[in-house]
């Protein structure tokens, strides 16, 4: 979720996406746009890699709104801008599903009217009551996925666990990169050595910082985003990553192979919330509601390359699609997946030592 990654190019168009077939959903999101002032227009704060400009152009074409799509690399940085100020547009926010707690427990965030959903029931029952968010008080999922390698098998060996990292430093010496996130990264590491990725036991970030230190000089770059085009070009042999961003590489070369380490990884929801600021509250809900349709969904699932936690939509995805472990892992591997967690002003060990990791 992180931190999460980048691919702004050009996309084809929503081919079977009918605008008239669901148009009626948001008939009267049309006649309450024009109620009140700024309802004419939608503001979103979104991941760079969720951005699909026919996407914003059916609802549009749906509700008349003209929608304005601004970008984040990390869930830090939104935070930081939305603590900041630079937020007072936005109605429509990304947080994944750790962040959602940190902004519940800030007031940063509108409590969901349920009764103003349509569609909701279309979820899979995983994801009708998640653990970092209730009933879906605040958030609606987006997107779930997992944390991991993806690595060139022309080259390489599968790498089973994290510690393929440590023990293949020479063949991979300033030909890997790591995320630029401190919790994915860290988390990586302790879960390696046997730990929580939410450990709150300085001892333990601690050994799991003395492991990146000893790692660092062999590393291009703590990265979110350039990775996939440097792998690409063959410049890189491995990467950590978001599955929605290995599935798209993956697919651009074949011999590049995404692969959940044996030890576990994180497994991360995207979310969607209304902040308190929110201009367009009506627009909102319109944008929830055109997420929630189970064909849409579907389209976003093919064209991003992410998974839905539609299950109605998912029904609708190629048989393919829905038998790739790397967008769909089976339940095996993700029983040794954990969610990151907020850990309060444990945040600080975190950071101190990153900031030690990452400068140094």
């Amino acid at each position: 979720m992180t931190n999460r990654r980048k691919f702004i190019q050009q996309i084809t168009a929503l081919s079977s996406l009918s605008l008239a077939g669901c148009g009626w959903r948001l008939a009267d999101v049309r006649a309450s746009a024009k109620t009140s002032g700024q309802r004419d227009q939608l503001y979103i704060y979104t991941w760079t890699q969720y951005t699909d400009n026919q996407l914003l152009k059916a609802f549009s074409t749906q509700t008349g709104m003209k929608i304005l799509a601004d970008v984040y690399e990390s869930n830090d940085v939104m935070l930081a801008k939305l603590q900041a100020g630079g937020g007072g547009n936005y109605s429509i926010i990304y947080p994944s599903d750790y962040m959602v707690q940190k902004m519940v427990e800030k007031d940063l965030l509108t409590e969901i009217d349920r009764d103003r959903l349509i569609g909701l029931e279309n979820l899979s029952p995983r994801f009708q009551n998640p653990t970092y968010d209730q009933k879906n008080r605040y958030s609606i999922p987006f997107n779930w996925g997992t944390t991991g390698l993806v690595y060139n098998s022309e080259v390489l060996e599968a790498p089973e666990d994290w510690d393929y990292l440590w023990q293949n430093q020479d063949k991979l010496k300033k030909r890997m990169t790591l995320l630029n996130d401190v919790r994915e990264v860290m988390g990586a590491v302790l879960r390696m050595l046997g730990y929580s990725y939410n450990s709150q036991n300085e001892n333990e970030v601690k050994q799991a910082y003395e492991k990146l230190k000893a790692l660092k000089p062999n590393i291009t770059a703590f990265d979110t985003e350039a990775w996939q085009n440097q792998i690409l070009a063959g410049d890189l042999l491995l990467a950590m990553c978001y599955s929605a961003d290995a599935i798209r590489v993956t697919k651009e070369n074949p011999k590049l192979k995404y692969v959940i380490p044996r030890s576990g990884s994180s497994l991360w929801t995207d979310t969607i919330v209304i902040p308190k600021t929110a201009i367009n509250p009506d627009g909102a809900y319109a944008w929830i509601n055109f997420i929630l349709q189970p064909e849409v969904a579907a389209q976003i699932s093919q064209r991003l390359n992410i998974a839905t936690p539609n299950l109605a939509g998912f029904e609708q995805l190629p048989i393919s699609l829905q038998q790739n472990t790397s967008l769909f892992p089976p339940e095996s591997i993700l029983e040794k997946c954990e969610r990151i967690k907020p850990v309060g002003k444990f945040d600080e060990i975190y950071d101190r030592y990153w900031t030690q990791l990452t400068s140094s």
